[in-house]
């Protein structure tokens, strides 16, 4: 069999698995009550900087 080539039988036999798949007891959201924050870190000048200070030590 050449790499790519279709087998109808692990088709069919994969799709019976995922079609009696249940979702789970954990799968439902939950409520989410917090602060979320993000660090812009350096700009992009000093983020540049650092990368050229980087290529030149190696």
């Amino acid at each position: 069999m050449s790499m790519g080539a279709y087998d109808e039988a692990e088709h069919e036999r994969r799709e019976r698995m995922t079609s009696q798949v249940e979702p789970g007891t954990d799968d439902t959201r939950k409520t989410y009550r917090g602060k979320v924050q993000f660090d812009s870190g350096d700009s992009a000048d000093a983020l540049l900087e650092q990368f050229k200070q980087m290529k030149s030590d190696s």
